[in-house]
């Protein structure tokens, strides 16, 4: 998943950058543009704002943007899986579409990584001192 943001809020377009470091590509490469005005032609553009009509409401976690825009990057990308994802797929979509659990259990296996390293960053520096 390739995302952009343009927003015209100094203050989002940093958080974005924290945000989805790992994610960051150029317009020209991306799979989703954030942006912080809605945008009428772009099937890419994922519209944060305070409005009704937001894809995602401020104010959000980093979490919540990452769900969002992973959901979002599904419908945009349907074919985008390897064929073994895509057969676990179909059969979850024979069920309850809110017992779908992929992303979450995606995120969480990314958010236990993350927190690993920071805690192994931080007994290395400790110890460097």
């Amino acid at each position: 998943m390739k995302i952009a943001a343009q927003c015209s809020s100094p203050l989002l377009q940093k958080s974005l950058e924290l945000f989805l470091d790992k994610h960051l590509s150029s317009y020209n490469k991306c799979d989703i543009v954030v942006r912080d005005e809605p945008c009428l032609n772009d099937e890419r553009c994922f519209y944060i704002s305070s409005d009704e009509k937001a894809d995602l409401k401020k104010p959000f976690s980093k979490s919540q943007l990452i769900l969002a825009l992973e959901k979002r990057y599904a419908i945009l990308n349907p074919q985008s899986d390897s064929d073994s994802d895509s057969v676990s797929e179909d059969s979850s979509q024979t069920q309850d579409p809110a017992m779908d659990f992929t992303i979450l259990e995606k995120r969480i296996e990314s958010l236990t990584q993350e927190y690993q390293s920071n805690i192994i960053r931080a007994v290395k520096a400790f110890y460097e001192k």
